[in-house]
């Protein structure tokens, strides 16, 4: 465990190294993206504080792992934009496993696994439609419907909220809630 907290900080080092030494913002973005990541950074975050997308950094991640520094690198070729027939039937059967279905979580998946970006979205919802999934049916279960995992997912949040709770009081972190209120069969008129 402690030689992959070393090997991390080494490549940590290295990305900070090449940051300070490059002149060319997008090599830059990349190694920063990197960087964050390899810190502990979700996505998410990064993908906000860097106005980049997921598979970006995803990207440029797997790049840095395999080939260093030197992926980094302007000169890149890009990515394939298309899969084989194999490489397609593969990311079907892997997205019939999931839980739920995400197309970020797809994007990732693709970059990771074949090195695909696709150009637009719709190449995106075209698997989904190969593999008979709709956008409207994002989950195989509501689990709303299951009082158990509703009950155990509003523990989980608890615990969060009450691990955070002087960040939040001190107003270092914000919470967002979306709240939900039922539908009891009757319009509300003014």
């Amino acid at each position: 465990m402690e030689a992959n907290q070393n090997e991390r900080e080494r490549q940590i080092e290295r990305l900070i190294n090449f940051i300070n030494s490059n002149g060319d913002s997008r090599e830059m973005k990349r190694a920063l993206a990197v960087k964050l990541a390899l810190q502990g950074y979700v996505y998410r975050a990064i993908e906000n504080i860097l106005n980049v997308s997921q598979g970006y950094v995803s990207k440029w991640k797997k790049r840095f792992i395999k080939q260093g520094i030197q992926g980094l690198r302007l000169g890149y070729k890009g990515a394939k934009t298309k899969l084989t027939k194999g490489e397609e039937e593969e990311t079907i059967k892997w997205l019939l496993c999931q839980e739920y279905w995400d197309i970020s979580e797809l994007e990732i998946y693709l970059i990771e696994e074949y090195d695909v970006i696709f150009e637009s979205k719709q190449s995106y919802y075209k698997i989904y439609r190969e593999a008979k999934i709709t956008r409207q049916k994002a989950e195989k279960v509501n689990p709303r419907k299951d009082e158990e995992k509703v009950k155990k997912r509003n523990e989980e949040i608890n615990q969060i909220m009450e691990e955070h709770r002087e960040e939040i009081e001190s107003g270092e972190l914000v919470v967002y809630a979306y709240l939900r209120m039922p539908f009891n069969g009757r319009r509300h008129r003014r």
